[in-house]
């Protein structure tokens, strides 16, 4: 299903859907940050931490760092690769999978109140 949105409106959701992110009292994630639990969350498994600075575009220290944050929130785990020890995997979680369905919640909502 396509939606077209102008750039106004596109640029209206966003702002709509990050004001009820600052306001709802849940944690706030970067953009990398959301770009990384989102690439977890929604291709395939599995994910490594090579593989997901290869797949951003940045280093492994960077995905490590966002990894840190998002797991103290319980949002991913990770865990050494038992065929290949160098690996380190990101597993998904029922609390990020809640985030998240809460989040695209938000940006239901937010795009039902956007004049068309």
């Amino acid at each position: 299903m396509a939606v077209n949105l102008r750039p106004g409106q596109a640029l209206r959701l966003w702002q709509g859907v990050a004001l009820s992110e600052v306001n709802s009292g849940m944690p706030d994630l970067s953009h990398r940050q959301m770009a990384i639990l989102l690439t977890v969350y929604l291709e395939p498994p599995p994910h490594t931490v090579r593989g997901l600075a290869t797949r951003l575009g940045v280093t492994k220290p960077v995905v490590t760092r966002a990894l840190d944050t998002m797991g103290a929130l319980g949002f991913v785990t990770r865990a050494r690769d038992e065929e290949d020890k160098r690996n380190v995997l990101v597993r998904r979680t029922v609390e990020g999978a809640l985030y998240l369905e809460r989040f695209g919640d938000v940006i239901i909502a937010t795009a039902r109140g956007l004049p068309l």
